[in-house]
């Protein structure tokens, strides 16, 4: 009987810890960030399964946009403002990351959806961020070193939605 009852107990006081530590949540401006993130990824996979020219045109287009307006966000704000609080190292090979893959989102905005390695290079640019991501979300990343920094990232996630919205209208494309 004393058995069953420590079996109960055990997973109660574990479950009770895990919510406690993912219970701290983000600041607002590595919300924001994440969430963008997430969009992204989703939208890499679903571009995965289109088959029609028209579709992927359509997808890669806003994924190309979000990226676009989440770099700016990034270097214009996060990354220049955490400066000192992030190792220097790591902003700085972000910031060739970011370059790299504006070079790729050019290359692929030059092409059209039936051409040769449209496909794969949408598929490089995905596994491309996809990593981008991981090294800005890891233990001892940007995020986690900016979250132990001086900055108020609530205050910050207010500015980058205002830019966000403002680069969205801004960045779109025109079509007539």
């Amino acid at each position: 009987m004393a058995r069953a009852q420590s079996h109960t107990r055990a997973p109660a006081k574990s479950k009770q810890r895990r919510m406690r530590r993912s219970g701290r949540r983000d600041p607002a401006a590595v919300t924001l960030l994440k969430k963008d993130h997430r969009q992204v990824e989703e939208w890499f996979d679903e571009y995965e399964q289109l088959e029609g020219e028209e579709e992927k045109r359509e997808l890669f287009e806003k994924i190309a946009l979000a990226l676009k307006v989440h770099t700016a966000l990034e270097e214009e704000i996060f990354y220049a403002e955490e400066r000192g609080e992030v190792e220097d190292d790591m902003l700085d090979e972000a910031q060739v990351e970011h370059d790299a893959a504006k070079k790729m989102i050019a290359e692929i905005e030059a092409m059209k959806p039936g051409d040769e390695l449209f496909d794969a290079k949408v598929k490089v640019l995905g596994e491309y961020v996809k990593h981008h991501v991981k090294e800005e979300e890891q233990p001892g990343g940007i995020f986690a070193q900016a979250k132990k920094g001086e900055e108020d990232l609530d205050e910050m996630g207010e500015r980058l939605k205002s830019r966000k919205e403002e680069l969205m209208g801004t960045m779109a494309p025109q079509h007539h």
